[in-house]
Parts: C-alpha cells; sequence; structure tokens
C-alpha cells in the first residue's frame, strides 16, 4: 500500500474543517437569499392579482355598455317611427278638406 505523507492527511483534515464550518453558513446565507426572493415574488404576484382583479368589472362595463347600445338602437328605431307617423298626421292636417 502508498505511505502517504502526514502533511497530506493535515491538508485534508483542515479542508474537512473549513468545509464543515463553512458549509452551514453558506447554506444559511442562501436559505436568507432565497427566502428574500420569495417574499419578492410573493408581492410582485399579489401586485399583479390587484391590478388584475378590474378585469372582471371592466368585463361587467362591457356588458352594460352593450345592453344600453341596444337599448339606443331600439329607442332609436322607435322615435324614426314616431317621426314618421306624427309626420303623416302632420301632413293629413295640412291637406284642405
Amino acid at each position: 500500500m502508498l505511505e502517504v505523507p502526514g502533511a497530506v492527511y493535515t491538508l485534508w483534515i483542515i479542508g474537512l474543517a473549513v468545509a464543515v464550518v463553512l458549509l452551514p453558513v453558506v447554506v444559511s446565507l442562501l436559505h436568507h437569499q432565497i427566502e428574500r426572493y420569495v417574499a419578492e415574488s410573493l408581492a410582485a404576484g399579489i401586485g399583479i392579482a390587484g391590478h388584475t382583479q378590474h378585469i372582471a368589472a371592466l368585463r361587467k362595463t362591457i356588458e352594460t355598455a352593450s345592453g344600453i347600445l341596444d337599448a339606443a338602437k331600439a329607442i332609436d328605431e322607435h322615435t324614426g317611427a314616431i317621426e314618421s307617423l306624427l309626420a303623416g298626421r302632420a301632413a293629413s292636417l295640412e291637406e284642405p278638406r
């Protein structure tokens, strides 16, 4: 078997100790960054939801406006019929008897 110098073991132990000490610190820092990014994403998502909730109200407005437009068309048609009727009556009153 190969003879390994003591310096290699020493360096390996130092490296392992540094990894054992640094790994929890790195994981903790990453955890905090991930939590911050999640909080930012949540705030953005809530903002988007708040801005898009008005879409349903706009759809209701469009439906109401369409109903108003249909009613206006019906009024216009009836107004035309009334105008024709009154014009006919006025013409019959103007005719000599």
